[in-house]
C-alpha cells in the first residue's frame, strides 16, 4: 500500500515514526508538504505535487500544523473527493481546530467541560465571568496549540484587561472557569480507532505555571487510565469525528472534564512515557480501514 503523510517536516519525531513503522510493515511511504500541492478544482478532481503528476496513495495521514490549517484542509478535501482514505477527515480536523465549535459539539452530547463562555461585547465581560463562577478563569484563543494562546487570570480586573486587549487585536477568545483542584495537571489520552491505546498524566514543571504541556517544560508520568476517563475520551473523539486524537482531560471534583481534543497529537512524549508503540497502532488502523474501502 502507498501511504502519503502530509507533513511540512520529515524530521519531526511523529512524522518519522509513522514513516518508519509503515515501511517496517511493508508499505511504501511518501512524506509530502501540504503547501507544495496544486489543487485542480475540476471533475474529476486532480492534484499535482511540485507541479508533477501525483502517484495516488491508498491512504493519507494528515499531520497539518495549525499555521497552515486552511490550505492543508483543502488538500485533504481534494484527496477525499478522489476517494482516498484519510486518517481524520477534513471536517473532523476543522472542528477540532475551532475550539468553540469543538466545545459546542461536545456539550451537545452531554460531555462534561469546564464552564465556558464566548463573549464579544465589552459590557458583558464581567457578567459572563460571574456567571461561570468568577475568577480565576482561563482565557484561550480560539486557535492555539501546545499551550500557546492560553492565559490564567486570577483577578477580575486582570481578566477584563486581557480580554479587552485581545478583542482590540481582533482575536476570538473563550473564557473558562479554572479547575483549581487539577493543580496544574492534566491527562492526555491517545485514542486510535475508538480505543485508548496509551495515557499519561502531565503536570507543570514550574510551581507558578498552570499549563502542563510537555513542550512548555511540563513533566509526564505513565498512568493506568480509569475506565470513566477512557470512556469520556473515546466519546469525545467520536463526537468530533476523529479516528486518531489526543484527548486532554482534567481531574475535577465531579469527575473527568474535557479541555481539548487534538487532531494531530504528538507521539514522542506519550510513546516514551507509556512504552506503547503508538505508531504501529496508527498504521494497523490505517490498514484495517483501507482494506474495508478496497473490498
Amino acid at each position: 500500500m502507498l501511504i502519503s503523510i502530509l507533513s511540512r517536516k520529515a524530521e519531526l519525531y511523529s512524522t518519522r515514526r509513522l514513516r518508519e513503522t509503515a515501511e517496517r510493515l511493508g508499505h511504501d511511504v511518501l512524506i509530502q508538504d501540504p503547501l507544495k500541492f496544486t489543487i485542480h478544482v475540476e471533475n474529476p478532481p486532480k492534484l499535482l505535487y511540485l507541479s508533477k503528476a501525483l502517484d495516488i496513495p491508498q491512504a493519507v495521514i494528515p499531520r497539518i500544523g495549525a499555521s497552515i490549517t486552511h490550505f492543508g484542509l483543502a488538500v485533504v478535501r481534494q484527496f477525499e473527493q478522489m476517494k482516498v482514505f484519510t486518517l481524520n477527515t477534513s471536517d473532523a480536523i476543522a472542528a477540532s481546530r475551532d475550539k468553540l465549535r469543538a466545545l459546542q459539539l461536545l456539550s451537545s452530547q452531554n460531555i462534561d467541560l469546564p464552564k465556558t463562555v464566548f463573549v464579544r461585547r465589552k459590557l458583558e465581560i464581567i457578567k459572563a465571568i460571574d456567571e461561570i463562577g468568577g475568577v480565576p478563569v482561563v482565557i484561550k484563543l480560539l486557535e492555539g496549540t501546545q499551550g500557546m494562546g492560553v492565559v490564567l487570570a486570577e483577578e477580575l480586573n486582570t481578566a477584563q484587561a486581557i480580554i479587552e486587549l485581545l478583542q482590540v487585536a481582533r482575536q476570538n477568545i473563550l473564557v473558562q472557569k479554572f479547575v483549581t483542584e487539577a493543580k496544574g495537571r492534566d491527562i492526555r489520552a491517545f485514542v486510535v480507532g475508538g480505543r485508548v491505546v496509551a495515557a499519561m498524566r502531565r503536570k507543570s514543571g514550574d510551581p507558578f505555571e498552570f499549563r502542563s504541556n510537555v513542550h512548555r517544560g511540563g513533566k509526564a508520568e505513565k498512568i493506568d487510565l480509569p475506565e470513566e476517563f477512557a470512556k469520556i475520551a473515546i466519546r469525545a473523539a467520536e463526537t468530533i469525528g476523529l479516528d486518531v486524537a489526543g484527548v486532554d482531560l482534567l481531574e475535577s471534583k465531579s469527575g473527568p472534564v474535557i479541555i481539548e481534543v487534538n487532531s494531530s497529537p504528538g507521539l514522542e512524549a506519550i510513546e516514551k512515557i507509556s512504552g506503547v508503540d503508538i505508531g504501529e497502532q496508527v498504521i494497523r488502523f490505517v490498514e484495517k480501514a483501507t482494506s474495508k474501502l478496497l473490498k
